[in-house]
This record gives C-alpha cells, sequence and structure tokens, in this order.
C-alpha cells in the first residue's frame, strides 16, 4: 500500500497572532482507512491561546466596523474558493476521517452553502422601529454581533461543523477562535488559508489544533472577552463547558449526542422507507449525530421491512473510502470501534440475530449491519451507536411507538414513516425531538436556511438560517427622546 504521509493536501502550521506557526510540539493524524499517518500538526498549548484571544480583540475592533456589504463579499469570494478547491477538500476530509469521498465531495457544497446563505444575509442584518407609549420619544433596536468566539468542533462533519458556526459569526461581525477535532486539523487549516485567500483580515478566524483540549480550552472558559461559546460534540463535555462558560455569563450554543428514533408505520411504502432508513444510519458509517440508531417497525409489517432492509444493506459496499464505488468506510478511531462491537455483542447475548453484517472486517472497518429480535435493555438502545449497526424493534400502537422514541435522554432527530395525514401531524408534534422528518430521511439536507438543533440533553440553541445567525447577534434597544 502506498504511504499517504505527506500528501500534497495535507497542512501542519496552526494560525493564530497574525501568523502561520510550528509549534514545538506536534500531534499525528491517522487515516482510519489504513492506519497510516498522513502528516503531524502543530499542537497548540494555553500559551498560544492567549495570544489568540488577545489578537482576537484587536481584530474585531476593526471587523465589527467592516460595512455588512463588504463581509458579504468576502464571504461570497470565500464560498467561491471552497467549490475551487472541492477535489483536494473532499481528499484531506477523507484522509483525515475516513468518510467515503463521494460523501466528502458532498460536505463540501454542503459546507460551502452556509457561506453562501449568510453572505447574502450579512447586509440583511439591521434592526426595527418600535412604537412608542409617549408621544415625545422614538425606539429603536439595533444588531451588533456579541464579539469573540470560541468554537470547538467535531471529527465528523470537518467542513460543515466548521462553516455552519463561522459562516454566521463572521457575517455578523464578530471574530471567532477554532479548535477543530484532534482527528481532523487539517481540513480546518486548509478553510483557514482560503478565508485569508478571499480577503478575510488577519485573525478574524484562527485555527489552533491541540492534542489537549482541557488545558487549552481553559484561557477561552475564564477570559470575559470571549463573548460566545459554540460547542458540538458529547453530552457529557458539553455539560462541563456549560458550566464553565456560566462562569462570565457567555453566550452558549451546543449541539450534542443524539439518539435517532425512525418509525415506519404499516401504511408506509416499506421500499422507500428502507432506503431513507440506509440513507440516515450507513452514511459516514453510522457516525453522525442524527443518524437513525433505533428503527421501530409496526409488527404487521416488520418481517416485510426488515427483509427490504437487510437486502439493501447488503448492497452496501464496504471498503477503502478514497473509491468511488464504497459506500460504508472505516470508524474513525479504535474507541468508536470498540463500542460497536460492545454494543452488538450485547445485543447479540440477549438473544437478538444478526439479519445481515454483524461482525468486524478488519482494522476499523465493521460491516453494515442490521440486528433483529433486539431486546428493550440491550445496550444499543439505550445508548449511541456511532457505528454502522441498525437495530429493528416491533411495535403494535401509535402510542407505543411514540412512548419508544421518546424514552431517551436526546432530543436532536427523530424519523416517520406513514401515508395517513392525520398520523403524521400527530407524530410530529408528539415526538420530543428538535428535528423531526416525516417521509423525509435527511431533513437536514434542505440547509443552510433551516434550524439545525435538539432538546433535552442533545443540546442548546440552534443553526442555520436566522436563527444560527441571531445566535452571534446582540440586541441594542435605543430611545430617543424628541
Amino acid at each position: 500500500m502506498t504511504t499517504l504521509l505527506n500528501d500534497p493536501v495535507t497542512r501542519s502550521e496552526a494560525y493564530f497572532g497574525g501568523a502561520w506557526h510550528a509549534t514545538p510540539n506536534t500531534f499525528e493524524v491517522i487515516h482510519p482507512g489504513t492506519l497510516e499517518p498522513i502528516g503531524s500538526v502543530a499542537d497548540c498549548t494555553a500559551d498560544d491561546a492567549r495570544r489568540a484571544i488577545d489578537a482576537a480583540g484587536e481584530a474585531l475592533k476593526e471587523w465589527r466596523r467592516v460595512n455588512p456589504y463588504r463581509r458579504g463579499q468576502i464571504l461570497r469570494t470565500w464560498h467561491d474558493l471552497m467549490l475551487e478547491h472541492r477535489e483536494p477538500l473532499a481528499r484531506l476530509m477523507t484522509l483525515e476521517m475516513g468518510k467515503p469521498i463521494t460523501e466528502t465531495r458532498g460536505e463540501v457544497l454542503y459546507a460551502a452553502s452556509f457561506i453562501e446563505w449568510c453572505a447574502e444575509e450579512a447586509s440583511r442584518i439591521g434592526g426595527e422601529r418600535v412604537p412608542s407609549r409617549f408621544d415625545h420619544k422614538r425606539g429603536f433596536t439595533a444588531s451588533e454581533p456579541v464579539g469573540v468566539v470560541y468554537a470547538v468542533t467535531p471529527w465528523n462533519f470537518p467542513a460543515g461543523m466548521i462553516t455552519r458556526k463561522a459562516a454566521p459569526a463572521l457575517a455578523a461581525g464578530c471574530v471567532m477562535i477554532l479548535k477543530p477535532a484532534e482527528q481532523s486539523p487539517m481540513t480546518a487549516l486548509y478553510l483557514a488559508e482560503l478565508w485569508l485567500e478571499a480577503g478575510g483580515p488577519a485573525n478574524t478566524l484562527q485555527v489552533l489544533p491541540t492534542s489537549d483540549a482541557p488545558s487549552f480550552s481553559a484561557p477561552f472558559m475564564a477570559d470575559s472577552r470571549v463573548r460566545k461559546l459554540t460547542f458540538t460534540g458529547s453530552t457529557a463535555v458539553g455539560r462541563l463547558l456549560y458550566g464553565q462558560a456560566a462562569q462570565t455569563l457567555k453566550r452558549v450554543s451546543l449541539e450534542l449526542g443524539g439518539h435517532a428514533p425512525f418509525l415506519i408505520f404499516a401504511d408506509a411504502d416499506l421500499e422507500r422507507a428502507a432506503r431513507e432508513v440506509i440513507g440516515s444510519k450507513f452514511r459516514n458509517a453510522g457516525q453522525t449525530c442524527i443518524s437513525t440508531n433505533r428503527v421501530y417497525v409496526q409488527r404487521d409489517v416488520a418481517a416485510e421491512f426488515t427483509a427490504v432492509l437487510s437486502r439493501l444493506t447488503g448492497e452496501l459496499v464496504l471498503g477503502d473510502p478514497l473509491q468511488d464505488r464504497t459506500n460504508v468506510g472505516p470508524v474513525v478511531e479504535q474507541a468508536g470501534l470498540d463500542k460497536v462491537r460492545a454494543q452488538v455483542e450485547d445485543a447479540l447475548a440477549r438473544g437478538a440475530r444478526a439479519a445481515v453484517g454483524g461482525a468486524h472486517q478488519g482494522g476499523l472497518y465493521f460491516q453494515p449491519t442490521v440486528l433483529t429480535d433486539v431486546h428493550p435493555d440491550s445496550l444499543i438502545l439505550r445508548e449511541e451507536t456511532f457505528g454502522p449497526v441498525a437495530p429493528v424493534v416491533a411495535f403494535d400502537t401509535e402510542q407505543e411507538a411514540l412512548a419508544l422514541a421518546n424514552d431517551s435522554e436526546y432530543g436532536l432527530a427523530a424519523y416517520a414513516y406513514t401515508r395517513d395525514l392525520s398520523r403524521a401531524f400527530r407524530v410530529a408534534e408528539a415526538l420530543e425531538y428538535g428535528i423531526v422528518g416525516i417521509n423525509d430521511g435527511g431533513p437536514s439536507a434542505a440547509a443552510p436556511q433551516m434550524p439545525f438543533g435538539g432538546m433535552k440533553n442533545s443540546g442548546v440553541g440552534r443553526e442555520g438560517g436566522h436563527w444560527g445567525l441571531e445566535e452571534y447577534l446582540e440586541t441594542k434597544y435605543i430611545s430617543l427622546g424628541l
């Protein structure tokens, strides 16, 4: 196998304090498909974080005063550069975290769409005239940037999770310091290069990789100049950061864990529903926060649906994520593989059966799997999987299906298939989730103008659309006496 070390698309230096820096210490980035290193990146420290905060504070003074039309023009150029660099960006994401390259090509478009939307919206950020009850007063509101933003992004969407945060922040006049995931920092560095090439002023978007997130993040959480935290990751880490942010009363957006149910009623188009489950469950090897985790099928059609789902799952190609024919690649790291194996072994020990797949296939590859006869106490029905395994459970009534679906601490995404219009409304309204797809296994694909976020332990705040832009704006009321 050809080594991937020093691939032409890889990046290594951090960007902060107005320059690219090679730090004394570095850490390797590993390609999950081969477990080979693709290169090393700067390993930034708390001292580097403090330098970035100082630089961001100075950059904010100028950037917030830039005409919003001009901010939009720079964002538009950034968008265009991303599309010009689509193939190397896609290859880099696949090298970093193992997503099939057909999906990473789509992710470049997805990521760029947030920049395009925010480029157009930048010039529409304004205020309102508010009628006063007093004849001699006039009321107005103005929307102003929150300030310096600290962003922490995950590895599963190395570009999309960055632009979904950075585009609205920069459009609003904020400046951002980004800590990308340890598994996929190079994509973030690439995007920073393109931002500067687009005309983005120095230090408006700084990117600092690190292998020691707690120590690195501490200065941001303690510094009152950092006015907002935006984080996508686990619920456990989100809770910790939420508490730390409270000490300086930062604005907070948290997109946390999910455990998405997919309800299939007896009147559904079973072939179409199964294809939607496949698309939701197995993209990125099941490693998305809105991936289907629990499949609930009405008992009358459970056997028929499971047969269709198993057939389609068996047709998926597991393999090298750099090949166009691959549908499912590796999971990102050994800990993820261990979790998948543990959940499957637990389910099988409790009486479940693997209708297709069910086994580790070397390296970080796990076969696309459908489990049937899954016991309700199984780990896979209680914990987020983040892997290519679909457990199928039968239900009898609509009320039972909703009770099963809502029996989770998470409330990010949920799906349902039915031809009954009344049921569609009842189910959509009863599901305790921030995103609901009715006869739609990919509702978030309608980005960037739609809200994305969850309820319960899946987080606070929204990204996308005007909801996401408002997360980076403060409303100032101005009263004028005549």
